[in-house]
C-alpha cells in the first residue's frame, strides 16, 4: 500500500518536466492522478505521462485547460470529479519564466506570467478547498522556486516577484483553511535540468556555473521534487501547513559571492 493509495490527485502543468515527475511520484504512492495541459502541442506529451502513470496501476486522465482562465479551470474541475473525483491532492505546479530585463519586459510578458504562476494558483486552489471543506481533508502543494525567496537572475523580476506572491499565498491560504484540516505549503526547487531550461543550461561555461554556486554541487532533479510533493501530501506532514521547503541544496541559505552565477 502506498502512502497516498486511491487519493485523487490533479497536477497542472504536468506533460512534462517537473509536472511529470510530480504525477509518476504520486502514482507511484497509489494516487489516481488528473494531468492537465496547456496546449495542443503539449498533448502527445500528456498522453505519454498517462500512460506511465496507468502501468503503475492507479488510474489517470488527461485534461487540457489555461489555469489562468476561470472558466477552463471550472471545465477542469468538472472533468476530473465526472472521471476520477473530487480532488483530495491539488498540485499547482504550471509556471513560465519568459527571460526579459526589467527596463525590457512588456506589459503582456508581466500579465502571462502573474496568470500562469500565481492567478492559477488562486482559481485552482479556491475550486479545490470548495470541495474539501466538507470533507474535512484536503492537500494543496504549490511549486514555487528559490526565486520566491532571493534574486536569482538580473533578467526575470516578473518571475521572481510573481513567485513572491504566490509563496505569500500559500502562507494565507493555510491561515485560512487549516481550520477545515487543509494542508497548504509549496516546494522551492533551485535549477532544475528540464525543458524549461535546455536553452540556457545548453551553455557548459553556465551549467558549470550553476553547478559550483550550489553548496550541494550539483543541480536539482524532477524526481527530488516529487519526492517532496508527496511528503507534503502524504500523513506524514499533517502538521505541516503554510511551509515553504526549500529543495535547492542549501543555495538560498548561501550568500552570494562575486564570481556566482548570478553576476554572470
Amino acid at each position: 500500500m502506498g502512502r497516498l493509495t486511491n487519493r485523487i490527485a490533479l497536477v497542472t502543468g504536468a506533460s512534462r518536466g517537473i509536472g511529470e515527475a510530480i504525477a509518476i511520484r504520486l502514482a507511484e504512492e497509489g494516487a489516481h492522478v488528473a494531468i492537465n495541459f496547456t496546449s495542443d502541442r503539449s498533448r502527445a506529451l500528456a498522453e505519454n505521462v498517462k500512460q506511465q502513470v496507468e502501468a503503475l496501476g492507479v488510474k489517470a486522465m488527461i485534461v487540457q485547460a489555461d489555469v489562468g482562465s476561470k472558466q477552463q479551470v471550472e471545465a477542469m474541475f468538472e472533468q476530473v470529479k465526472a472521471q476520477l473525483g473530487d480532488v483530495e491532492i491539488l498540485v499547482n505546479n504550471a509556471g513560465i519564466a519568459p527571460f526579459e530585463s526589467f527596463l525590457k519586459v512588456t506589459e503582456e510578458t508581466w500579465d502571462r506570467t502573474y496568470n500562469t504562476n500565481v492567478k492559477s494558483i488562486f482559481l485552482c486552489s479556491q475550486l479545490a478547498a470548495k470541495t474539501m471543506i466538507p470533507k474535512r481533508y484536503g492537500k494543496i502543494i504549490n511549486v514555487l522556486s528559490t526565486a520566491s525567496l532571493v534574486v536569482t537572475s538580473p533578467v526575470i523580476p516578473h518571475y521572481q516577484s510573481s513567485k513572491a506572491a504566490a509563496n505569500m499565498l500559500t502562507k494565507g491560504m493555510a491561515i485560512e483553511l487549516g481550520k477545515y484540516n487543509i494542508n497548504v505549503n509549496a516546494v522551492g526547487p533551485s535549477t532544475v535540468d528540464t525543458d524549461m531550461c535546455t536553452d540556457y543550461l545548453a551553455d557548459s561555461a553556465i551549467r558549470a556555473k550553476e553547478v559550483e554556486a550550489n553548496p550541494m554541487k550539483r543541480l536539482g532533479t524532477s524526481r527530488q521534487i516529487g519526492d517532496a510533493v508527496v511528503f507534503l501530501a502524504s500523513e506524514e506532514a499533517m502538521q505541516v501547513n503554510g511551509h515553504l521547503l526549500m529543495v535547492d541544496g542549501g543555495l538560498t541559505v548561501k550568500a552570494a559571492q562575486p564570481d556566482d552565477h548570478m553576476e554572470h
